[in-house]
């Protein structure tokens, strides 16, 4: 959610979004989740130059946001929605209820329940953690240095520190992790249906695409096989009063009014997948060491009194 306390404070924004191409750009990254520049200059009918000011403009008030991601042929943009909202209080009569923001990051292997079958494994980034396809290393204490792990069919859990103060709750929480299917190649049969749940409360689901495999990730270590588990998408939940989101769009109406998260709240995030004759990829987390984007699984706490 961006939030704008007053009509001066969000002049940037709305002249942001007095363009209409500008306009277009969020329309077309809501519909589709994550376009690379190329991909929106070629819909917008612009080239790379033009269209680099427009982003610059929304990254800058916080509409969209960037990452880079190697292609094989150098560094290319990614764009996708930042925020699922905007609230605007122009009603300086009442004060505006404050909100906090704390952050954490959970390393891939910080998980506390699983239950995951083969093909499966982890590794850091200097060596593998055991066995591959032993489910015995998950319950290793070397599985927090991990810094990537892939199953079959499953699930992982990781419990989110509460670091609320007392009489608090939250009003949004955001995940921003980086995943794929573990099945090598491309086609159908290494897609993935990967189920997202909040304290047991499935939150909705997505279609991975499948393994990226062939080219190397950026942060993947050089003593790891290029032909498989080289890097993944980037991909952001938030969850708060209106719905879940991914990527700025809505996958549920599940929403934090469900869950009366407080101060004494425990916070349990799930990955999940199952195989179907359709989707029988697996699933990949990958952490810091690993993958395009150098991060382990990024958490945002939004809250309030």
């Amino acid at each position: 959610m961006l939030q704008i306390k007053g009509l001066e404070e969000g002049l940037e924004v709305f002249r942001t979004l007095g363009s209409d191409v500008r306009m277009r750009i969020v329309e077309l990254l809501s519909e589709h989740g994550e376009m690379n520049m190329n991909e929106l200059a070629m819909a917008l009918e612009l080239t790379n130059g033009a269209l680099t000011a427009h982003i610059k403009r929304l990254e800058d008030c916080g509409i969209i946001r960037t990452v880079s991601e190697y292609t094989g042929h150098g560094n290319q943009k990614r764009c996708s929605i930042n925020t699922n909202e905007i609230l605007l209080s122009v009603n300086s009569a009442e004060e505006t209820r404050e909100i906090r923001v704390y952050e954490t990051e959970l390393r891939v292997g910080h998980f506390g329940e699983y239950l995951v079958s083969p093909p499966c494994g982890l590794a850091s980034a200097y060596s593998m953690i055991g066995g591959e396809d032993d489910v015995r290393y998950f319950a290793h204490p070397e599985r927090l240095q991990a810094g990537i792990l892939w199953f079959q069919e499953g699930y992982i859990e990781y419990r989110i520190p509460n670091m609320l103060p007392k009489n608090q709750r939250i009003s949004q929480l955001t995940f921003c992790f980086e995943i794929s299917s573990t099945k090598q190649g491309m086609g159908p049969e290494a897609q993935s249906c990967v189920h997202f749940y909040l304290n047991n409360v499935r939150l909705g689901s997505w279609v991975s695409p499948g393994d990226m495999g062939g080219i190397k990730g950026i942060y993947t270590p050089n003593w790891w096989d290029v032909r498989t588990r080289q890097y993944g998408l980037l991909k952001m939940i938030v969850i708060n009063d209106s719905g879940t989101f991914l990527d700025g769009l809505r996958i549920s109406e599940t929403s934090l009014k469900e869950f009366q998260l407080d101060d004494h709240s425990d916070i349990r995030f799930r990955f999940a997948v199952k195989n179907t004759p359709e989707y029988q990829g697996g699933i990949v987390l990958y952490g810091s060491g690993f993958g395009n984007y150098n991060q382990d699984i990024m958490v945002r706490v939004h809250y309030t009194s």
